[in-house]
């Protein structure tokens, strides 16, 4: 709430220097949040123009991720606020996050994208939050922050559990489905242990509880 961009409560964290006369380059050092795209997907061109923007209107410090999620600008000034906000909403079609007492970023995992675990459309759920509660995101609402996270699947590569209030983790709903042939051709040794990654060294004999049953992040085996 000290400082921020107009029309948002949120976002920006303002950073003063108690010893301004003394260190003059760094009387202010706000931090920015960016909201982060789904999945953390980008391309070369996105970053590179991101970059440029925390040189040339910032430290040319970023955080990509913070622990809550967002893409983070380390160190501004006052008067560059809005025109950080303006290159990013222009230039790059981004947002900025959340901070304070609202509800902060939400974040999910590539999901369907690129996961073979995923149980649900993370990067579509966590779209619909964040478009659903826009006023709770830029304009703190509530005593204390708030935070969405959406994991694929129990394995929380977002870590949805340490790192939200409100986890959505994707769990299997049908009866869990066994390749009985293909196990039989694992335990024989037919197929190469952990994809190959095993190859090499004398791991002694197959274990299935172990190895397998032990390992089900749900426990469903």
């Amino acid at each position: 709430g000290i400082v921020g961009v107009l029309g948002y409560g949120g976002g920006v964290i303002g950073r003063y220097c108690d010893q301004q006369a003394q260190f003059p380059s760094i009387a202010h050092f706000h931090t920015v949040r960016v909201n982060q795209p789904g999945g953390k997907f980008y391309n070369s061109d996105y970053l590179r123009a991101f970059c440029d923007i925390c040189e040339y209107r910032g430290s040319g410090i970023t955080n990509m991720h913070g622990s809550t999620g967002d893409m983070v600008m380390l160190g501004t000034i006052t008067e560059q606020l809005e025109p950080i906000f303006f290159d990013l909403t222009h230039d790059l079609g981004n947002d900025i996050g959340g901070s304070g007492s609202n509800l902060r970023t939400p974040s999910d995992c590539m999901g369907p994208a690129r996961c073979e675990f995923t149980c649900y459309d993370t990067l579509g759920m966590c779209y619909e939050m964040t478009m659903a509660f826009q006023d709770e995101l830029h304009r703190p609402a509530f005593p204390y922050k708030f935070k969405f996270k959406f994991d694929g699947c129990p394995n929380c590569c977002v870590a949805s559990i340490a790192r939200s209030d409100m986890a959505f983790i994707g769990t299997w709903k049908d009866d869990i489905r066994i390749n009985q042939d293909a196990v039989q051709a694992y335990v024989a040794d037919k197929l190469p242990r952990d994809g190959g990654g095993m190859t090499g060294a004398n791991w002694g004999p197959f274990d299935i509880k172990s190895e397998i049953i032990d390992l089900c992040p749900t426990g469903c085996m």
